[in-house]
C-alpha cells in the first residue's frame, strides 16, 4: 500500500477550477496537510457507489473515535466533505484517507 500525497488548493473569493486527482487506487492511502480548513470534493461517474474513510487516530476517553465514513452516489454522486478539524482528523498534520470502489471517482483538495 503506497501512501500518495494532495496538494490542497487555495480557494479564493473570485472562485478556482478545481483540479481534480482521478485514477486513485484501493491499495493507497491519501494523505492531505490539514489545517482545519481543508475540504475534499468527491465526483462518481461509474455505476457503482464509492465509499470514503477519513481516518481518525484519536481516542477520546480512552476509547477510539470512529472514522469518517462518506458514499459517494452511483454515475452522478457530488459530494463535498469538510472541514476537518485537526484535533480528530490529523496524525502529526495530516488528514489520510482511503476509498473503495474507484472507478470512475475523482477528488479535488481546495483549502478554504
Amino acid at each position: 500500500m503506497a501512501e500518495v500525497t494532495l496538494t490542497p488548493q487555495q480557494n479564493t473569493a473570485a472562485g478556482i477550477t478545481p483540479t481534480r486527482t482521478g485514477s486513485l487506487s484501493t491499495e493507497n492511502t491519501y494523505l492531505v496537510s490539514n489545517d482545519g480548513r481543508v475540504i475534499l470534493q468527491f465526483q462518481k461517474s461509474e455505476a457503482v457507489a464509492a465509499t470514503i474513510t477519513v481516518q481518525t487516530p484519536r481516542t477520546v476517553g480512552g476509547l477510539a473515535v470512529a472514522e469518517l465514513t462518506i458514499t459517494v452516489a452511483a454515475s452522478s454522486g457530488d459530494v463535498s466533505a469538510g472541514p476537518f478539524p485537526p484535533s480528530i482528523y490529523n496524525d502529526a498534520g495530516i488528514l489520510k484517507f482511503t476509498a473503495s470502489n474507484i472507478a470512475g471517482l475523482t477528488v479535488a483538495v481546495l483549502k478554504i
